[in-house]
């Protein structure tokens, strides 16, 4: 049930889309991301991602990540609704122990 309200759905690995080149993007605020995010990752706050969708790679998957995986959700949207390949990794704390696992 979390996994299809936060826009999860079907479960992937997240680890081998990563390994395929895809871009972590952190949608939290500059302060939240400065406290501490997933070595590599783009910060975009979700209140400028519709401005700034062409930071992003195209051609690549990105995996959204933010505190809960409530903002994710919102970034995967606005992603695919714009084309891009996208997943909702949820809470930049559990993904990035799963990228590592």
């Amino acid at each position: 049930m979390f996994r299809k309200l936060f826009g999860m759905g079907p479960k992937v690995d997240l680890k081998v889309i990563k390994a395929q080149g895809a871009t972590i993007l952190d949608v939290r605020t500059t302060g939240e991301f400065a406290a501490g995010h997933i070595k590599g990752a783009v910060n975009i706050p979700l209140d400028q991602l519709q401005n700034r969708l062409n930071k992003l790679p195209k051609d690549k998957p990105v995996i959204t990540c933010c505190l809960s995986g409530g903002r994710s959700g919102s970034a995967l949207s606005l992603l695919k609704a714009h084309g891009f390949e996208a997943y909702n990794g949820g809470g930049w704390c559990a993904l990035e122990r799963s990228l590592e696992g």
